[in-house]
């Protein structure tokens, strides 16, 4: 332990503490910029760069930056000094007259760090003039923009990007005055290896990293009275949408939300979680396929997008090990231009599907190639249409709302509509890490064993980026792992790439505790207790659930009674289920 003292307060710490940590301990608030502390990772960026974070030591000539210097012992620090205050006012200043003097339009206008130092430090005149950066946006990523001239140089976003996912997009690049955060020459993002995770818009404090915003071809849509739109909602949006209107993380808004999409003028809103029971099908169906027919073990789930596109990059060697299963927002899709459209009379081509996700990545997904459903008319078998024709973040569908006039905290609770709007507790738990793998084991483990008990696996829950555990499957015993967070999943693909694993079955999200932390969602500013409340929400929704398994939802009986056939068969192969293909990394 090392003995100092902070503001005249004597207090004894960890030796390996740096002076931002013993200063929290107290209770006592240094800003901060670059720092970034990643909840349940052990990962911090302590670059330093900012130096918005200096306090003035006793003896030391310069003053130090509390988030990168270790505590010694005997230091008698002054966090709150005039110099300290003076030079941490100074350097925001640098930062405002080489940022662009766009906030009121700005993406991150009221939710940006650098906005909201310089209104705690009382900067109300920027007295450097000069030269300032101009770089041009990259539009070139179908999920991600990039706005270099925003960069304030944190550093963030290559902590995320390199150690946390390992994908490794982000550097700095040029020297002095010069260096701003970028890609290697340069390169667009599409041209990169990225996988459109969206977690270093999560971390990035001001707007130079921000969504592909699609709200404005949406309400071109809504306006179009000759389109029927159709908007789809994730399990994970339900508890943080709420975040953007005033309420606390976790808090279920399911019946508010359906409200403002109406309100919105959608002329359906349906769930995504309608689809996630959907997915349960078809991957416990093919599960129980793989282990009693000697298929590829073990078995991935395919849910994410940017795992997806991160085992085609770096793992193409084991493409036969992921479940074919398409994304429940893509299921949906499918089978929306197809089921939906015969059930109700319209012509696929005048349909318009919106999927409101928590996922950046999602953006990316819908424009694949290989993401399409054919029309459910026999002449029309040529013609290929896309699934899911817009994206939206939460944090787009907020601004959408706001945009509306629709004052969200005030609106009744409202149902789903009928066909693709009922949903089990199964479906629920998609949001969040080790949901999907037990929302299919509860459907695998009911056909295997026979029963009809709602079974609940606990032992698959939990914060921890990888997990790992046995279950027991028509009295078999199945090892499962999870990972959360493409470093994590890195980890386990190495395993199998080796030979060394110890588990049959892997859920993967790219996402650090899932979709609950999904690059589009609310800013949770590295909050581990908000990552958590999120969480719990969605498993209160499925507590709450009268029926908890997929294989037991009405209208998932009778979609494949009506219209797919048998689980794993072929119509629900040809609209289900996809494929993979390499692909170069540059």
């Amino acid at each position: 332990m090392i003995n100092l003292t902070i503001n005249d307060t004597k207090i004894s710490v960890p030796e390996n503490y740096t002076i931002l940590q013993a200063a929290r301990d107290m209770g006592i608030h240094i800003p901060t910029l670059c720092h970034l502390q990643l909840p349940d990772t052990g990962f911090v960026n302590r670059t330093g760069t900012c130096r918005v974070c200096v306090v003035e030591a006793e003896g030391r000539r310069n003053l130090l930056p509390a988030c990168s210097t270790l505590v010694q012992e005997g230091m008698i620090i002054r966090t709150a000094s005039r110099r300290a205050i003076l030079a941490r006012r100074t350097m925001v200043e640098l930062f405002l007259s080489n940022h662009p003097k766009d906030c009121l339009v700005c993406e991150r206008n009221r939710d940006c760090e650098l906005q909201t130092l310089a209104a705690e430090l009382g900067v109300r005149e920027i007295r450097f003039n000069g030269h300032r950066n101009t770089y041009e946006k990259d539009f070139n990523g179908s999920s991600i923009i990039r706005n270099p001239e925003k960069c304030v140089l944190c550093r963030r976003c290559e902590t995320m990007c390199n150690d946390v996912q390992t994908v490794g997009v982000y550097s700095a690049v040029h020297r002095g005055f010069d260096t701003v955060v970028g890609t290697a020459f340069d390169a667009p993002l599409s041209d990169t290896p990225c996988t459109f995770c969206g977690q270093c818009v999560s971390v990035c404090p001001t707007a130079a990293l921000t969504e592909a915003d699609a709200s404005a071809e949406v309400w071109q849509a809504l306006a179009d009275p000759e389109l029927f739109v159709v908007a789809q909602t994730a399990p994970a949006v339900r508890v943080t949408l709420g975040e953007s209107f005033g309420m606390q993380p976790g808090t279920r808004v399911t019946g508010k939300m359906v409200s403002a999409l109406r309100g919105m003028g959608f002329d359906m809103v349906l769930d995504t979680n309608f689809a996630a029971d959907l997915t349960v099908m078809e991957e416990a169906s093919e599960l129980l396929h793989r282990m009693n027919h000697g298929g590829r073990m073990p078995m991935l789930t395919s849910c994410c997008p940017a795992w997806v596109k991160f085992i085609e990059q770096k793992y193409p060697d084991l493409l036969d090990v992921p479940s074919t299963c398409k994304s429940p927002h893509e299921m949906f899709g499918a089978v929306a231009k197809t089921y939906l459209c015969k059930k109700l009379g319209v012509d696929p081509k005048k349909m318009r599907v919106v999927s409101i996700m928590p996922c950046l990545a999602k953006k990316y997904e819908s424009t694949c190639g290989e993401q399409s459903a054919t029309p459910h008319n026999p002449a029309e078998s040529a013609k290929i249409l896309p699934q899911v024709d817009f994206v939206l973040s939460t944090r787009e569908t907020a601004r959408m709302i706001r945009e509306a006039g629709i004052e969200f905290d005030r609106l009744p609770d409202r149902d789903f509509d009928d066909f693709m709007g009922e949903s089990t507790g199964a479906g629920a738990i998609f949001g969040t890490s080790g949901g999907v793998m037990e929302a299919a084991l509860r459907t695998a483990s009911a056909w295997a064993d026979g029963k009809t008990a709602n079974p609940v696996f606990e032992q698959l829950r939990g914060n921890d980026g990888i997990r790992k555990t046995r279950v027991l499957i028509g009295g078999k015993p199945l090892r499962a792992a999870i990972a959360s967070g493409l470093g994590n999943a890195r980890k386990l693909l190495d395993q199998i790439r080796a030979g060394t694993h110890d588990f049959d079955v892997l859920e993967i999200m790219a996402c650090p505790m899932g979709c609950v932390g999904g690059g589009g969602q609310p800013v949770h500013h590295n909050r581990a207790d908000i990552l958590r409340a999120r969480a719990e929400g969605l498993y209160r929704e499925d507590a709450d659930k009268p029926v908890r398994m997929s294989h037991e939802n009405p209208q998932i009986r009778r979609i494949y009674a009506e219209f797919l056939g048998e689980p794993f068969g072929e119509t629900a192969h040809r609209l289900l289920h996809t494929s993979y293909s390499p692909r170069d990394v540059v």
